[in-house]
């Protein structure tokens, strides 16, 4: 016959796989006395928990801790919220814890998870409706009791940081019977009252000393108001419904005096800091224009009119100039080529022939005599000498033949 046959890991699996669908077992809360207890140097806390008919192993992680708001000791009565998962490795299954609550505290922590998520659901913790806190309040309300570490803190810390922030101080009832009623009149007060921005806290405590600050009235107190609110109430570890409304959480009251209150001395070193560097960019920039002003003047002295026309004037005497020496030049040649033309027309002319010896003989028609066939005897003849003209007549005319 034949057996199905699983490994110790399948079975383990398999028994995980069933824990983790168990809705239950993923959100639960236990109840009991702490037992076993170790802190690891990891940051896990290993511990049991144990009543009179048993106990059940937990672990809560590192990254877990913030579930956590006070040291955990051996013998105290703790409520666990967290899920039932099997180790596979050892097959053992335990608690892993979310939050860690004081017996005590269980069911108003309950209270304070149904009001926490019903305000989420609606909006009010929502960043789109959160205020922005004034970088330079002047005025600064407080919500909190005049007797106290609170106040005392707020007041030491905005006189240091600034002495001219005027603080207006509503003494309100923060614990007890009437608590939430008087600090949401001291909230709706301070918001008439035109402050910059408000303080609602007080010193840390349990959480019942801390349960006016987990009332819906207050919430929504803190939601409508229209002067930004900063809450701080209890100490780093503590976390109220009125930290989730406020436009601000400060971890402290001292911490919410100093997001508040603007620190005077930095402010009037910035503002000296920030005087010397103006002054430093003014006179870079007004050197920076001279040096430009000086480069359009010496521009402007060399784009001037009268450079221009300076300039025109000297082309122009330096073009009579060249246009003298071409006239001269020109002039040079034209006599040189005329010296010669009159040389050659010495050469040609008719009176330097006369002067060699040679003579010019006019016919009676007028014409130059060239040939014998020209005249016949009887005719009269003009003949021109160097000095004068000789009148004669042909008595005779014999013909040569010239080679």
């Amino acid at each position: 016959m034949a057996r199905n046959v699983y490994s110790v890991k399948q079975v383990n699996a398999y028994i995980k796989n069933m824990f983790a669908q168990d809705y239950m077992l993923n959100c639960i809360y236990v109840k009991g006395e702490v037992s076993n207890l170790k802190y690891h140097t990891s940051g896990h806390i290993y511990f049991s928990l144990k009543d009179e008919s048993g106990t059940i192993a937990c672990v809560m992680f590192a990254g877990q801790r913030g579930g956590l708001s006070f040291r955990m000791c051996a013998g105290q009565q703790v409520i666990v919220l967290g899920s039932v998962a099997v180790y596979e490795r050892n097959g053992a299954y335990q608690l892993y814890a979310r939050e860690i609550r004081l017996d005590g505290e269980g069911v108003l922590y309950e209270r304070f998870q149904r009001l926490k998520q019903e305000l989420e659901e609606m909006g009010m913790f929502a960043p789109e409706y959160k205020k922005p806190v004034p970088a330079f309040a002047g005025r600064v309300g407080i919500v909190t009791a005049p007797t106290g570490a609170a106040v005392r803190d707020i007041m030491n810390i905005a006189r240091r940081r600034n002495p001219y922030v005027q603080l207006v101080l509503y003494p309100a009832q923060v614990q007890g019977e009437g608590a939430k009623e008087s600090i949401v009149r001291g909230i709706r007060l301070l918001d008439r009252a035109g402050v910059d921005v408000i303080i609602v806290g007080r010193g840390g405590g349990s959480i019942e000393d801390l349960w006016a600050f987990n009332e819906e009235e207050v919430a929504r107190a803190i939601f409508d108001c229209e002067t930004p609110v900063i809450s701080a109430v209890g100490h780093e570890t503590d976390t109220t419904i009125a930290d989730f409304v406020a436009d601000l959480r400060a971890p402290t009251p001292s911490a919410a005096a100093e997001l508040a209150v603007y620190e005077y001395g930095k402010l009037v070193q910035a503002i000296r800091e920030y005087q010397v560097h103006m002054s430093r960019m003014v006179l870079q920039k007004l050197e920076l224009n001279r040096m430009r002003l000086m480069s359009y003047e010496t521009k402007l002295k060399y784009l001037h009119p009268q450079n221009l026309l300076r300039d025109y004037r000297q082309r122009a005497a330096e073009c009579e100039d060249d246009l003298r020496l071409l006239m001269e030049g020109a002039l040079g040649e034209a006599k040189h080529r005329l010296s010669l033309y009159v040389e050659i027309m010495k050469g040609l002319s008719p009176l330097k022939k006369l002067n060699q010896g040679y003579s010019y003989v006019k016919a009676g028609d007028g014409g130059a005599l060239k040939s014998i066939r020209q005249t016949k005897p009887g005719d009269e003849l003009l003949v021109y000498v160097t000095d004068g003209v000789i009148s004669a007549a042909v008595t005779d005319k014999k013909e040569e033949q010239r080679l």
